[in-house]
C-alpha cells in the first residue's frame, strides 16, 4: 500500500474533512499502521469512535471499507468465505440435461468449484478488494478459536481455498480491529497489532465534535449537550452514553426545533442519550443537578 499521507498531522487533516476529529494520538496510531502495514487493534468503551476512525479512514484514503461484525459463534465459513450450493445443484441439473443425463463427473465437477459459485465474505473480499480498509468489528464477542483463525490470516495476507486455490492480497488491507473489552482478547493477537486505547473526549473535543458532525446545531446548544454528556459519564449508569448518543441527543433537539437543552427538553429526549430504563430514572431525578 502506498503512503498517501506524508505525517499524522496530514492524516488528521484528512481525518477531519470526514468529520472525524482524531487528537494526536489517534492520528499517530492510524498513521504507523499504514507506514508499517500493520494492523491496528483500537481498543475502548463503547462510543469513543473506534468503529467511526475505520469508516473515516476509507473516506479520507478513498478506499473501499470491507467491515466484519463479529458475534458469538461467528466462524471462518461466515468470515471467509461459503460455496452456492443451491446454485451448484442447479447448474448440475443444467449440465445433465444438456448432456442427455450423462455427465463427465470429473468436468462437472471442476465447472462447481469457479468464482461463479463462491460467495466471498468479508475476509474473502479485502483480500481480492485491497488495497481497502478491513474493518474487524468488536473481535472481542468472537471466540478463541476464530481469533487463531484470524491470526494466520493477518500474518500471510493469503488464503487457500481447497476446491479452489490460492487467494492472496497483492497488496496488504488496511486493518482496523475493535473491541470494547468485554472479554481479554488473546495477547497473540495483540503483538501483531498496533494499538490504541481510545478515551471519550473532553469537553472541548466533543463540542467540536458536535459542531462539524450535527448540521445546523449552535454553539450553545452544542455546550449545553456536550456538559450534560460529560457530566453523565461520571454518574453511576449502566451505559454511559457515548460520542453517537451525543450527536443523536443533539440531533433529536434540533428535531424538535430547540435551540437550547432544558429541563423539559432534556425530560423528553433522554431516550436519545439513555438505552435502559433504570439509567432513566436515575437520571430523571437529577435533571436540574444535570443541567445546572
Amino acid at each position: 500500500m502506498t503512503d498517501p499521507v506524508g505525517s499524522p498531522a496530514k492524516l488528521a487533516a484528512l481525518l477531519e474533512e470526514t468529520g472525524y476529529l482524531a487528537d494526536d494520538g489517534v492520528a499517530t496510531a492510524a498513521f504507523l499502521a499504514l507506514r508499517m502495514r500493520k494492523p491496528l487493534f483500537c481498543e475502548g468503551e463503547p462510543g469513543t469512535g473506534k468503529t467511526s476512525l475505520a469508516m473515516s479512514l476509507a473516506q479520507a484514503l478513498s478506499m473501499p471499507l470491507i467491515r466484519l461484525q463479529c458475534h458469538e459463534g461467528i466462524d471462518a465459513g461466515q468470515a471467509l468465505y461459503e460455496w452456492d450450493f443451491p446454485r451448484q445443484l442447479l447448474h448440475l441439473r443444467a449440465l445433465e440435461a444438456a448432456e442427455g443425463g450423462r455427465l463427465d463427473v470429473d468436468v462437472a465437477e471442476q465447472s462447481l468449484y469457479t468464482e461463479r459459485f463462491l460467495l466471498a465474505r468479508p475476509l474473502l473480499r479485502a483480500l481480492q478488494s485491497a488495497p481497502c480498509v478491513l474493518l474487524v468489528d468488536e473481535i472481542d464477542r468472537a471466540d478463541d478459536e476464530f481469533e487463531a483463525f484470524l491470526l494466520q490470516l493477518l500474518d500471510e495476507n493469503t488464503v487457500t481455498i481447497p476446491e479452489y486455490g490460492e487467494v492472496r492480497a497483492e497488496v496488504p488491507p488496511l486493518v482496523i480491529l475493535t473491541s470494547n473489552r468485554t472479554r481479554e482478547v488473546h495477547d497473540a493477537l495483540k503483538r501483531r497489532c498496533l494499538y490504541h486505547w481510545l478515551e471519550h473526549p473532553d469537553l472541548s473535543r466533543e463540542v467540536a465534535i458536535l459542531r462539524s458532525r450535527v448540521p445546523g446545531i449552535g454553539e450553545r446548544l452544542a455546550q449545553q449537550v456536550a456538559e450534560a454528556v460529560q457530566r453523565l459519564r461520571t454518574m453511576e449508569l449502566l451505559k454511559p452514553p457515548g460520542v453517537a448518543e451525543a450527536l443523536d441527543w443533539a440531533n433529536a433537539l434540533l428535531a424538535l426545533d430547540r435551540d437550547e437543552l432544558d429541563t423539559a427538553s432534556a425530560a423528553t429526549t433522554l431516550g436519545a442519550v439513555l438505552k435502559f430504563s433504570e439509567d432513566l430514572d436515575r437520571v430523571r431525578d437529577r435533571l436540574d443537578s444535570l443541567l445546572a
